[in-house]
């Protein structure tokens, strides 16, 4: 349910109008201005003047993934206060009958009009191990409402039920290591490496109590109900004026027993496959863009038949639930401003463009080093 399925805190890697910007740069650039003052004391007819005036930080591109494209610096520590909502309206059409011909239907058409609105709030720490090593912590809130609209077609019902359904509460807590693979010379590609595991420490579908007249949740879970593991792989380009940035990631979902009325219950694996650009407007702001695809795989319900002893499975589960595979499609813009030295302001509007991705998301990130 989660949609993070996504500024740059820390430019590491900081894009400006025709350069990329390594910390090791700055050597290369003393290194650099010695060897061109060398040379002008040993030849008095150089000219001599005041040194150019420094220029400031450039700009970062803005974040439109979860995956920020840069590390942390060595002994630093980044606080990200985040909010994030997302909308979504989906219709559905249910029959509970049987066709005899391909145009006339015998039973109830059942219309659904199901409204989604999330508001995460995320609580993101960021601390530098390693000039090239960084581990995250992250914790979220999540605030739920749903109202489905539902009308029964082949009845004599001329008006419409509604029915609301509410929840909030701590998310589920995400903890990643992301690494810096090689060094930058300049123009090269650099790769980021990431390891996350997200717990299922909110509240889960299974446990939230369902209204037996509609057969719907009477609250919204906070949480999937599943631990997850994810590998990623993310590179950043310098072309110029302008960055490429994207990625690679595959999330694997553990199965559990939820209950003897469950079953056990086999999550779908998530492949996401993300690419984007950014360019800075000036030294202190930039634009980027990106579109992400994420491919959720088939989800199994299995039962356990005769027995709820989690042993016996192997030999009475059979499937009674399957629900295919899921295709979600975003299309995101950012922009990032950097307030002072040490804090930026990231603000991103994510855009679905399949079936089955939320229609809008608008995310705020407000990342402070420390």
């Amino acid at each position: 349910m989660r949609r993070r399925l996504p500024g740059i805190v820390v430019p590491l890697v900081a894009v400006t109008a025709g350069s990329l910007t390594l910390p090791a740069l700055a050597d290369q650039a003393a290194g650099q201005s010695g060897q061109n003052q060398g040379q002008n004391q040993g030849n008095p007819a150089s000219p001599v003047g005041e040194a150019p005036p420094q220029q400031s930080a450039p700009a970062a591109p803005a974040q439109v993934f979860d995956e920020p494209t840069a590390l942390t610096p060595r002994g630093k520590f980044v606080f990200e206060p985040s909010a994030q909502y997302v909308h979504s309206t989906n219709n559905q059409v249910a029959l509970v009958g049987y066709s005899i011909l391909p145009a006339i239907t015998i039973g109830e058409i059942n219309i659904q009009r199901v409204e989604s609105n999330l508001d995460y709030f995320n609580l993101t720490g960021r601390y530098g191990i390693t000039s090239r090593l960084e581990l995250e912590v992250r914790v979220p809130y999540v605030v739920a409402d749903t109202t489905t609209e539902t009308r029964p077609l082949a009845t004599a019902s001329t008006s419409n039920e509604f029915f609301n359904a509410s929840g909030s509460d701590v998310g589920d807590v995400e903890m990643a290591l992301r690494a810096q693979l090689n060094h930058f010379r300049g123009d090269n590609t650099v790769y980021l490496a990431t390891v996350r595991f997200k717990s299922h420490t909110g509240s889960n579908i299974f446990e939230e109590p369902i209204n037996p007249d509609t057969g719907l949740q009477t609250k919204i879970p906070s949480g999937s109900g599943f631990d997850s593991v994810q590998g990623g792989l993310t590179f950043l380009k310098p072309s110029d004026p302008a960055v490429f940035f994207g990625g690679v990631a595959y999330t694997k979902s553990f199965s559990r027993f939820v209950s003897t009325n469950y079953g056990y219950v086999y999550p779908g694996n998530i492949l996401d496959l993300n690419l984007g650009m950014g360019m800075a407007i000036n030294d202190k702001a930039s634009l980027s863009i990106g579109y992400q695809h994420s491919v959720v795989s088939q989800t199994d319900q299995r039962f356990v038949k005769e027995s709820d002893d989690e042993t016996a499975v192997n030999q009475t589960q059979y499937a009674i639930t399957k629900i295919g595979t899921i295709q979600i499609g975003t299309m995101r813009f950012g922009i990032s401003y950097q307030l002072s030295k040490d804090t930026f302001l990231n603000t991103t509007i994510g855009i679905g463009v399949t079936r089955d991705s939320p229609d809008l998301e608008a995310t705020v990130r407000l990342p402070i080093r420390f």
